[in-house]
C-alpha cells in the first residue's frame, strides 16, 4: 500500500476514473449529462491537491486537500480543509480511511499551512478524532461566498467542525475559532469544504 499525491487536475486517468467510481458511490451524482470522467470536481482557485491510498493500481480510499487564506479576528491564515473523503464500500472499517486522513493532516503541517478546518456530519466525529483531528466546539464556517453564505449550521443540518492548529501562528489564535463564525467562503463549485 502507498499514498500516491498529485494536483487534482494531474491524477492519472486510470487513477482517476476509479476515484470518480467511489466518490459517485459516496455521493450519487443529480440526474442529467455526467461530468466527464477526468473533469476536476473542485474549483483550481482553491489548489485541490488529491491524496490517494492505492494497493496494485488500485485505488483503497481518497480524499482531496483545498486550500486558501482566511481573515479571522483580524488575523490572516493559511487554511486548508479536507474533501470528498471516502474508501471503497467493501473495504471499509479496516483503518484505509483513517490511514489516509491521518496523512493529509501530517502533509498539511509539512506544507506550511496555519491550520485545518473541515465540517462533518456529527457521527463522524469519533472517525476524524481517531485521526488527530479535534472538534470546535460551537464553531461554525461559513462556505459560500460573501453574498450568497453558505453556513454549515444552516437547517437540515448536523455538521461539527475539526480542525487541527499547525503552525504557531495558527496555534496563538486558536482560542478565537472556537465558537465563532469563520468566514471560509471558497466560492460556488466548492460551497462548504
Amino acid at each position: 500500500m502507498e499514498i500516491l499525491s498529485y494536483p487534482e487536475a494531474r491524477v492519472p486517468s486510470p487513477l482517476r476514473a476509479q476515484v470518480r467510481e467511489l466518490q459517485d458511490q459516496a455521493w450519487p451524482p443529480a440526474p442529467g449529462p455526467a461530468a466527464p470522467v477526468g473533469a476536476p470536481v473542485h474549483d483550481p482557485v482553491l489548489r485541490p491537491l488529491s491524496l490517494l491510498l492505492v494497493e496494485e493500481g488500485r485505488v483503497l480510499a481518497a480524499l482531496d486537500i483545498l486550500s486558501k487564506e482566511i481573515t479571522h479576528a483580524g488575523r490572516s491564515y493559511l487554511a486548508g480543509g479536507l474533501s470528498t473523503v471516502v474508501t471503497r464500500r467493501e473495504l471499509r472499517g479496516r483503518g484505509h480511511g483513517r490511514h489516509l486522513v491521518s496523512a493529509a493532516r501530517e502533509l498539511m503541517a509539512a506544507r506550511g499551512l496555519d491550520l485545518g478546518l473541515f465540517t462533518c456530519d456529527r457521527p463522524l466525529r469519533p472517525f476524524y478524532e481517531s485521526a488527530g483531528w479535534r472538534c470546535l466546539p460551537g464553531a461554525v464556517l461559513v462556505g459560500g461566498t460573501l453574498e450568497a453564505p453558505f453556513p454549515s449550521d444552516r437547517p437540515g443540518f448536523d455538521k461539527v467542525t475539526m480542525a487541527a492548529f499547525f503552525s504557531a501562528g495558527g496555534r496563538t489564535g486558536e482560542a478565537s475559532f472556537h465558537g465563532s463564525r469563520i468566514e471560509l467562503h471558497p466560492g460556488e463549485t466548492d460551497r462548504l469544504w
